[in-house]
């Protein structure tokens, strides 16, 4: 189930009264979910279900579908499995012939594109990247791209992934940088990597998780405007 990504408005009845009606809620963080769930009133029991116990945890969740109970998976934000746990649940429970319902909503890397105002009929979704291994390679691969492509970054490392842009495509390839999506304080910077590049480097108060758009490498804008 999709949880919103910033906006706690952002989150359907069906969603609210499908977690009142379970048995219990798997959180990637319960203090997190908490926060959400006493805002729509909802007191059904979590199950700390995260990247460090996934796969301890499958299984017991599979013990309690075979006992009959339904169980609800939601990440932090947005949708479970998309750069978050969800997957190996999913999978599991399928090969065990339980019904997976996925229950749509908010999503970070479809608002980012929706807004970037960067061409949306064909993208690559790349997540997070290695932050060692195997880095650059797939740098490479992103910067040769005839598609737009996506990827989430943290605040942490969103200059250095900036500059690697920057260092592997054209300058003036057209890319948005989107913070804080849903949230007060909302931000896309777009233009060519080169003027995001800068504005990235002297910004005074670069907070929150960042989804990058990438136009692809045959797209092309007037800079003369």
């Amino acid at each position: 189930m999709a949880t919103p990504i910033g906006n706690l408005s952002d989150f359907s009845k069906r969603s609210a009264d499908t977690l009142r009606s379970v048995d219990a809620i798997a959180c990637e963080d319960t203090r997190t979910s908490s926060r959400l769930l006493r805002h729509y009133g909802i007191e059904t029991p979590m199950i700390p279900f995260h990247q460090h116990n996934e796969h301890k945890k499958v299984a017991m969740l599979m013990e309690r579908l075979d006992s009959g109970q339904q169980i609800a998976l939601i990440s932090d934000a947005g949708t479970p499995g998309v750069s978050d746990p969800g997957f190996l649940a999913a999978r599991e429970a399928h090969k065990k012939g339980h019904t997976v319902c996925a229950i749509p909503g908010a999503s970070a890397l479809l608002t980012a594109l929706a807004a970037s105002g960067l061409p949306s009929d064909r993208f690559l979704f790349e997540g997070f990247l290695p932050v060692k291994k195997g880095r650059a390679g797939r740098l490479d691969a992103i910067c040769s791209q005839d598609v737009t492509v996506i990827l989430f970054e943290s605040v942490h490392r969103i200059q250095k992934l900036v500059d690697e842009l920057a260092a592997r495509c054209d300058g003036q390839r057209m890319i948005a940088v989107c913070r804080e999506l849903t949230k007060q304080f909302e931000e896309i910077i777009r233009g060519s990597i080169e003027d995001v590049r800068e504005r990235i480097s002297s910004h005074p108060n670069l907070k929150g998780e960042f989804v990058v758009i990438l136009a692809s490498k045959n797209y092309s804008e007037d800079y003369s405007e």
